[in-house]
């Protein structure tokens, strides 16, 4: 069996690392995206509170954009999110996840600090995303998979 080089580690476990990974990124945004349309009943933040939020995060961001702020997140998590839950243009939505997720630690990291950030695992995920994205094939369980094969 090829393992992975220098780790000693089997590929034939890979394939379900790559599928969790997915589906722990997947959840990450989609999860938010709930909360933000009352989708979690009384643990969700909804709009007004998203709104709130998103102008503390952008606090350098003039008040009119707010609204363009928060509805280009939530459109581009619900994205993000559905593409890495099937597993349909993998290897995009994890570059997209991981600037995403970049951009955001970094503008938290501006308006509170960096503690914010780091407490909620951000970075975590922007890193996470970034290695889902270097990976050599989508996993098991995938559109793309479904679609090579072809």
């Amino acid at each position: 069996m090829e393992t992975l080089k220098n780790t000693g580690t089997s590929n034939r476990r890979l394939p379900t690392a790559i599928f969790l990974l997915r589906l722990a990124l997947a959840a990450t945004f989609l999860s938010a995206v709930f909360s933000r349309l009352g989708l979690w009943g009384s643990q969700s933040s909804g709009w007004d509170g998203f709104l709130e939020y998103t102008a503390q995060v952008n606090s350098f961001a003039p008040a009119g954009m707010i609204p363009f702020l928060a509805i280009s997140a939530t459109v581009l998590e619900t994205a993000l999110g559905m593409l890495l839950l099937i597993g349909y243009k993998t290897r995009l939505a994890a570059y997209g996840a991981a600037i995403l997720t970049l951009v955001f630690a970094l503008t938290m990291a501006y308006s509170f600090g960096v503690k914010n950030p780091l407490d909620y695992s951000v970075f975590v995920d922007s890193a996470a995303a970034f290695l889902l994205a270097g990976m050599a094939s989508s996993g098991r369980w995938s559109v793309d998979s479904g679609l090579n094969k072809n």
